[in-house]
């Protein structure tokens, strides 16, 4: 499969991912299923802070792959700290993995749960000079997992992305997206699983420090059914929408799942 190939059919989908990238074999890949049992309590973990510049939001696109908002990562903007980690980390991007039906999407599973969705706000550490330079180091990204649930009360921070959604139907579009404060997406708890892990999308490089938060966010059947009417071709390719966007879980291969609560 080419290079720039890969997706999530069954002829260029995970499991074939490691043909073209052979770090998708890794001992340190991403996401995982966590199991309450094994996972250690550690007191020594802090409380997480984001502070969210909502004028470093820039774009919003479809790559064919997922719903992806782009921000200004020039300088320390906007920045997460605290929790696992040491210094600041700038936000780069966020995005989304869904499934074709609310049963099923999310990519990390907790106890055999799996979620609608799953949001991943992609933070990377300045001290390696920039973002290239950050995908080689074992602390050089630090992704905010937030699980997407649906439920009857629709969180009406996400309606701000969906709005945006018929601007950029087909692979390949983008529009705008400004001033917009991704930190309304967070649930109220700050309880969180943290585990070092990585990309899970292709070349799955392994330098993230995964910071999962406990309780998901609510949205409704409409918004996740809005999400799924994304197309993975182009404007003049017949429609072929864009679903089931996640990587099943990985082997743990002896990695410790450390919870900031009891």
């Amino acid at each position: 499969m080419a290079q720039s190939a890969w997706g999530y059919d069954s002829d260029n989908g995970p499991e074939r991912w490691h043909e073209n990238y052979p770090m998708a074999k890794g001992d340190k890949q991403s996401p995982i299923e966590i199991n309450s049992k094994d996972v250690q309590h550690d007191t020594s973990l802090a409380t997480w802070h984001a502070s969210y510049d909502p004028g470093a939001a820039k774009t919003i696109l479809n790559n064919g792959r997922t719903c992806r908002v782009v921000f200004d990562d020039t300088f320390d903007r906007s920045v997460l700290r605290g929790g696992p980690l040491t210094g600041a980390y700038r936000l780069r991007q966020l995005h989304l993995h869904w499934g074709s039906s609310d049963d099923h999407g999310s990519e990390h599973v907790i106890d055999g749960v799996k979620y609608a969705a799953e949001l991943h706000m992609v933070h990377w550490n300045p001290k390696h000079g920039n973002f290239a330079g950050a995908l080689k180091q074992p602390d050089g990204v630090a992704v905010v997992g937030i699980f997407l649930k649906v439920g009857k009360t629709p969180k009406p921070e996400f309606k701000r992305i969906l709005e945006e959604i018929d601007n950029i139907k087909t692979k390949g579009k983008e529009a705008p997206f400004q001033h917009f404060d991704p930190s309304i997406l967070f649930p109220k708890s700050r309880d969180y699983w943290t585990y070092h892990g990585s990309f899970t999308t292709p070349p799955c490089e392994e330098c993230i420090t995964w910071i999962l938060l406990r309780e998901p966010i609510e949205v409704s059947s409409d918004q996740m059914a809005k999400l799924r009417s994304l197309s993975k071709n182009g404007e003049n390719e017949p429609v072929n929408p864009l679903v089931d966007n996640w990587r099943p879980p990985q082997p743990v291969k002896g990695r410790i799942v450390r919870a900031s609560f009891k």
